[in-house]
């Protein structure tokens, strides 16, 4: 079986074939028309997935070494995302799988990160035999969930403010660092010093007390971001530049522990010893390094997307496709171009 997927949540263009469950092609086409604007722009944004989705689809099936009537289902991102970004691969994908007379599966962007250290490739197949805790951790999401072998989930815990990945974004930009920040300060805190200044972590275990069964699972960040903000007005520029890759350190530290600990603590109360990472904060090497060494120490299996799936891509959308008919969903014709009542509707059907 051959799987077009197709992904515009946001600002990459990116379309991938799956044959029998395996990547034979991942184009992506990252934007680089929001970078003097300091975030992504929806109109652009938009703009830029109609001129290119043409020709990524067709790089895509051709490094795939077939041709469009050999595909058999096509898979687009419904929601969420930037609506207008969304419609365009959305309405596109219904389009060609119209022409083609073969079945449309819409999919979620958030389940297709959940799912994305599964995607298998070079026929090295994996998929998820048991309950895992997944940390879905991007730009516009922060999500803990416990994920069922049937890929059924209960979200557990979610951002109340600022995902993690808008934390290493905003607090970037109070540094003077390019948009997006994160991997900038990622680079910068390998050699810094984690401790040089200890920024607060909300909603932790050290910080208050849980009144539940499981403990508060929940995160805050933008306490994070107002005591950064706060504490760099206080200092002189010339301190902030020399020290410039420790601030970034402890910014990374006071995150990332955060993360850590509640994906730790959910898996030790549920009784559960698997767990895994996603999203694009997962690209970040020290929450890989530390979840790694955290996981170790508690005897849990860690799962983590590959580095050029950690960021959004269509091969993680036509995997969640795949996954999902290989355990019995019927793929649908879905015609209507609102992403949020198609997704609803396939929502039901799949789980």
């Amino acid at each position: 079986m051959n799987i077009l997927g197709i992904e515009t949540s946001c600002d990459e263009t990116s379309s991938a074939v799956l044959r029998n469950g395996d990547v034979c092609s991942n184009v992506i086409s990252s934007q680089l028309c929001h970078s003097s604007f300091g975030g992504v722009v929806p109109e652009l944004a938009s703009r830029e997935h109609e001129r290119l989705i043409v020709s990524i689809i067709d790089a895509a099936v051709t490094k795939a070494n077939i041709t469009k009537n050999e595909l058999d289902v096509i898979a687009a991102t419904a929601g969420p995302g930037l609506i207008g970004a969304v419609m365009v691969g959305l309405s596109f994908a219904q389009g060609l799988a119209y022409a083609l007379d073969i079945p449309f599966v819409p999919v979620n962007h958030v389940e297709a990160h959940i799912f994305s250290p599964f995607i298998s490739e070079g026929g090295r197949h994996s998929s998820p035999e048991s309950a895992f805790v997944s940390l879905t951790v991007s730009g516009g999401h922060t999500l803990l969930s416990v994920v069922e072998p049937d890929l059924s989930y209960t979200v557990i815990g979610r951002t109340l403010d600022d995902a993690a990945g808008e934390a290493f974004d905003k607090t970037g930009k109070m540094l003077g660092l390019p948009y997006p920040a994160g991997p900038s300060i990622d680079k910068l805190a390998e050699t810094g010093n984690p401790s040089f200044h200890i920024f607060p972590r909300a909603l932790t275990s050290h910080s208050q007390s849980s009144k539940s069964r499981d403990g508060n699972f929940d995160f805050s960040f933008s306490g994070l971001k107002t005591a950064v903000l706060t504490w760099l007005q206080k200092q002189e520029t010339s301190f902030i530049e020399r020290h410039t890759a420790d601030i970034a350190a402890s910014i990374q530290a006071a995150i990332v522990s955060v993360l850590v600990e509640k994906s730790i603590a959910l898996a030790r109360s549920r009784g559960i010893r698997a767990l895994s990472v996603a999203g694009g904060v997962s690209a970040n090497s020290g929450l890989r390094e530390a979840m790694k060494r955290e996981c170790s120490r508690e005897e849990i299996q860690l799962y983590l997307p590959e580095m050029r799936y950690s960021t959004d891509n269509a091969a993680m959308i036509a995997t969640l496709a795949h996954l999902k008919l290989s355990r019995g969903m019927s793929a649908k014709r879905i015609y209507n171009v609102a992403p949020y009542a198609s997704f609803t509707k396939a929502a039901k059907r799949c789980h």
